[in-house]
């Protein structure tokens, strides 16, 4: 048995207050998602790109995955790792990892050999649950030539194939979980996995209170409507955002979870108009994907009460495309897989929403803004975010990450910068670690992604720091054009920042690469270490008003 090594780095009294407040429903995922199952077997828990499955059909192949893990020998406490596009599937599998107690490590596809080991090495997963072949990736052969490496690894079960170890025969002829299983809803359910600015991903492990209780308390503050829910979730369910689909959506909530294996923008348009989910979640890629689609304005959209955007900051001007032609509100979501949360709600003024991420919710996640001497900052002073609250996660599987971001009594350092305004709201700034800084100046690459992304032409923005032998760095924009714009020029982007917007002249990017889209990680936002080694690779000539001398500012942000 290799049962994941856990230790909660929140104290007990803290979990303890937060139960006695009701913040947890002090049962496990599968519990919650069996009394749902009792009460309205007929709903429909999941909607598909093959089909829709109610809870009562969900519930058997639940029972079956779940048998078959134990008669294969998958023992509490151990690691399933989940590699499948979003999907009944993967629903299917979360909900049989949590009735036997053992820990769920879903990971997007597009992880190819490098990560696929060091997360099933590193969780020293006992099983895997991957595809045969989704594109032109066979990740059936990828795990082939690394199991060798992987020694705990016990169980290979492969979708799209035929025979025994196949997941289609698994919830065919699987045995059905026998007996009562006890699963503490403070043990372990679910690894998150984020890579951040890590060479290797991170793994968080969070319990079956913390995914239900509050992430649950997040969605649930969101649902405003007397009807049951019904979310579309664009992002993958393998995700940090995605991981509020199974747990919360379903098993808390007892909604309907309405997901398509890989993101296309008409076919979310058409899930939109055909479903009818109350709440969307994306990233505001993925939105501005879906408002420059032809079909954008013929889709009937008065279901929706919000879309709700996550993953990366998002300009005002798609706040408000989003509001005229979605016809909904627009909510802002600042969240990590760290633990930490907030957003704004749908009484937020247009404002607010453009700028801030919301007011902190204590029944999710408390904020502190910390500076580098460790004391809170005041009113309006940039500081790290750190967060604690129903929510935190128990610790990561590496040691090595509780010590790099997690403080006393079990404070996620987030590694964000930003600061609380006199109403209370939040606001982000940029990430400490992409802060670029030229010259000893600390410039933020947010801001300007935020204006720039304002211009006619430009359709995505990203800004990323180039290394530079004599100012240290220097500012990137890398852009992809709206149809039909002629591309312009470094000096025409920088003057328009100047012009219409003031940005400071020491703030404007140096140098510019015209893409003809930004490639997406598999968490589905803009890719910028890759970027940033494409851009770095290229030779580069900083532009005229570029700053030629180093300015010793001292300036901390």
């Amino acid at each position: 048995m290799t049962a994941l090594a856990v230790h909660d780095l929140v104290p007990d009294t803290l979990r303890s207050w937060w139960s006695y407040a009701g913040y947890y429903p002090g049962k496990d995922i599968y519990s919650l998602f069996c009394e749902h199952v009792v009460e309205h077997p007929g709903r429909v828990a999941v909607i598909d790109d093959d089909r829709e499955l109610t809870y009562r059909d969900l519930a058997i192949y639940v029972s079956r995955l779940a048998g078959a893990f134990v008669e294969a020998g998958i023992q509490p406490g151990e690691v399933i790792a989940v590699q499948l596009p979003s999907g009944w599937h993967a629903v299917a599998l979360d909900l049989a990892a949590a009735a036997i107690g053992a820990v769920v490590l879903p990971y997007p596809l597009g992880r190819g050999r490098r990560d696929t080991l060091t997360l099933l090495g590193r969780s020293c997963a006992a099983a895997v649950v991957i595809p045969c072949k989704v594109g032109g990736t066979a990740y059936d052969q990828i795990l082939e030539e690394i199991r060798p490496q992987l020694p705990y690894l016990r169980v290979v079960v492969i979708a799209g194939i035929r025979g025994a170890n196949s997941l289609e025969d698994w919830l065919t002829n699987g045995p059905p979980l026998r007996g009562q299983r006890h699963v503490a809803s403070s043990a372990p359910a679910r690894i998150l996995v984020s890579s951040g600015s890590e060479a290797d991903p991170k793994m968080i492990i969070y319990s079956h209170d913390a995914l239900a209780g509050g992430r649950g308390a997040f969605i649930g503050g969101l649902h405003d409507v007397h009807a049951p829910m019904r979310n579309l979730f664009l992002v993958p369910l393998a995700s940090s955002f995605g991981s509020s689909g199974t747990a919360v959506t379903i098993a808390r909530h007892g909604g309907t979870l309405i997901v398509q294996s890989r993101f296309d923008a008409g076919l979310a348009l058409e899930l939109i108009e055909a479903h009818r989910p109350y709440l969307v979640f994306g990233v505001p890629t993925m939105y501005q994907m879906m408002l420059d689609h032809p079909r954008m304005n013929q889709v009937d959209t008065s279901s929706l009460r919000a879309v709700v955007a996550g993953g990366s900051r998002v300009d005002p001007a798609t706040v408000a495309a989003c509001r005229e032609r979605f016809r909904t509100e627009f909510i802002n979501c600042y969240g990590s897989a760290d633990g930490v949360n907030c957003t704004t709600d749908l009484r937020s003024a247009p404002a607010a929403v453009h700028s801030a991420v919301g007011v902190p919710n204590p029944q999710v996640a408390a904020i502190r803004i910390v500076g580098d001497d460790g004391r809170d900052m005041a009113e309006g002073e940039v500081g790290e975010i750190w967060g604690l609250g129903p929510m935190s996660p128990m610790c990561y599987v590496d040691p090595e990450f509780d010590q790099k971001y997690r403080a006393q009594d079990g404070w996620v350092r987030t590694g964000d910068l930003g600061y609380l305004d006199k109403q209370g709201f939040l606001h982000v700034v940029g990430r400490r670690n992409e802060i670029i800084i030229r010259g000893g100046r600390n410039l933020s690459p947010v801001e300007v992604e935020l204006l720039l992304a304002q211009h006619p032409a430009v359709k995505q923005v990203a800004c990323v720091g180039i290394a530079d032998p004599r100012m240290g760095e220097r500012m990137c924009a890398c852009v992809s054009l709206r149809d039909g714009q002629a591309p312009p020029t470094l000096s025409q982007l920088t003057q328009y920042l100047v012009d219409t917007h003031g940005l400071e002249p020491v703030k404007l990017p140096e140098l510019l690469q015209i893409f003809d889209t930004l490639p997406l990680s598999a968490a589905g936002k803009i890719d910028k270490r890759w970027l940033r080694d494409q851009v770095s690779s290229t030779p580069q000539s900083p532009a005229s008003n570029a700053p030629t001398e180093p300015e010793p500012t001292g300036e901390r942000r």
